[in-house]
């Protein structure tokens, strides 16, 4: 049985309290080991050591910075398949999608220690003669993240490697699910040779650790991905504070396909966006917006896929769907389920909690599938996180464009059609931060921005160039050789 404890300023300790929480294999029922529970004294002791040490991080050069960034790539690449088995046995994704998570991660570090070379600011012509001026960007100083156990290591990466290679220093809560998978995360920096100070991992529960992380007035910015209650929580205490929160709160994404789709196609991509991680994801489809010409041809070949989907312990490579994370999940997705029915939707496949065989002990979801939904009805609009997916009927690319924008998230859209118009319409239209074409609702790549709009988020992006935005400031120099007062705005007005 393995143990997790906390990392702070380069040691592996245990907390304050001394007490442990058990960890679950969510497929097997097993306990795989047990995780240490931490105060807010931990959370204190890490936030000293991140800014003990962020003094010195911030003064090396960016290009050095990133040396460090290159042998974590390199490292997560010997590491890959380890760390991906052990994704699997905490949150149980299958291991193709967890090795996939592992080289998001590797494609972060490699991108975002590219940045150490250029961290661009700007030069711009001063309105005065004899004056110079230009912007850059610095660090914040110590960061706090907040990270969820669906993606427990690439979130983790598009959060701590901007952050890093900007000069700051990162106090981190995993998820209390996956703390055998963050711890090793954080080993790769360790043995990369990351300074002791700079990255400090502190477990426990998010009313404890994540509340001392949103209130220590040393953390300048708080990094969080997690359920929208939990974000507005924090961005409610963190505005008080006057403290910076970029927050990613998930989804009620949409697949549209018009009667001009490739359906073949569309199924893949529903399949795919709806059940890959057993619908827990933040991009997961959770509504098929069908147009009516095609909803019967696309019900039958959807319903013959999902029939074909083999459940099971995601280290079985022959498993298509593995479990969702524990009794609780499976509970809040049959409530989903039964109200669903109750409000009309027609349930054509799935609907109640799986048995595997050998694996009594998981927590497994038939793949489900309702139709003739209607957008004002729960299962249309609110989050489920599981393996459901209602069809709502529509006559027209304008009425898609309604339902689709009619939620309160914003995170991902995607349409199938043969006609560029439509295409680009969508692209304008769709009121989301992710728009796929022809392509289901997940698969974001690392260097562009992700984020969506309304109660996905609060404006900030994880991943990309727009990632540096979190974490640093943006300083404005302006250098005057004249040997003189030259007063902007006032002696340039002759």
């Amino acid at each position: 049985m393995e143990r997790a404890v906390n990392y702070i300023n380069g040691e592996w300790v245990n907390s304050s309290a001394g007490t442990y929480t058990p960890n679950w294999n969510p497929a097997t029922g097993e306990r795989i080991g047990e995780t240490i529970q931490s105060e807010a004294a931990d959370v204190q002791r890490a936030v000293q050591a991140a800014f003990e040490a962020q003094r010195s991080w911030r003064l090396v050069p960016a290009p050095k910075r990133a040396e460090v960034l290159y042998r974590v790539a390199s490292l997560l690449q010997e590491r890959k398949e380890s760390l991906a088995r052990t994704i699997t046995r905490e949150m149980g994704k299958v291991i193709e999608e967890a090795r996939g998570e592992v080289q998001e991660a590797i494609d972060m570090a490699y991108y975002m220690a590219g940045e150490g070379r250029r961290m661009f600011g700007d030069t711009v012509q001063s309105e005065l003669p004899d004056k110079f001026a230009m912007s850059l960007r610095v660090p914040v100083g110590v960061v706090g993240l907040i990270t969820p156990w669906n993606f427990p290591i690439a979130i983790a990466s598009w959060k701590s490697l901007p952050a890093l290679i900007a000069g700051n220093a990162v106090v981190w809560k995993p998820a209390s699910e996956t703390p055998l998978t963050a711890e090793g995360f954080v080993k790769v920096f360790e043995d990369a040779g990351l300074p002791r100070g700079l990255m400090n991992l502190v477990h426990g529960s998010g009313s404890t650790v994540g509340s001392a992380i949103v209130e220590h007035p040393g953390i300048a910015v708080v990094s969080f991905t997690g359920s929208n209650e939990a974000g507005r929580a924090i961005n409610a205490r963190a505005a008080a504070l006057l403290k910076r929160t970029s927050l990613e709160m998930g989804g009620k994404n949409a697949i549209t396909v018009l009667e001009d789709a490739d359906l073949d196609l569309a199924v893949d991509g529903i399949v795919w966006s709806a059940f890959g991680t057993s619908g827990q994801r933040c991009t997961a489809c959770s509504r098929v917006l069908v147009h009516r010409e095609v909803q019967k041809r696309l019900e039958q070949k959807l319903v013959r896929r999902m029939l074909a989907l083999k459940l099971g312990d995601g280290l079985d490579p022959s498993v298509d769907v593995g479990p969702v994370i524990n009794r609780a999940s499976v509970e809040k997705i049959s409530e989903c389920v039964r109200i669903a029915a109750e409000e009309g939707a027609r349930l054509l496949c799935g609907g109640s909690p799986a048995n595997v065989d050998g694996l009594a002990g998981g927590h497994f979801f038939q793949p489900t599938l309702f139709t003739d939904a209607t957008p004002e009805m729960r299962i249309a609009q609110e989050e489920v996180f599981g393996p459901v997916v209602a069809l709502i009927p529509v006559g027209s690319m304008e009425e898609a464009i309604e339902v689709n924008n009619g939620v309160d998230f914003g995170l991902s859209s995607s349409v199938y059609t043969s006609d560029v118009g439509r295409v680009f319409r969508a692209i304008r239209d769709f009121d989301t931060g992710l728009v796929y074409i022809n392509a289901g609702t997940s698969g974001a790549e690392i260097h562009l921005p992700f984020g969506g709009t309304k109660g996905t988020g609060n404006g900030h992006r994880d991943s990309g160039v727009a990632a540096l935005d979190v974490f640093t400031e943006w300083k404005s120099v302006y250098v005057d050789y004249s040997g003189k007062l030259q007063r902007a705005q006032i002696d340039n007005n002759d």
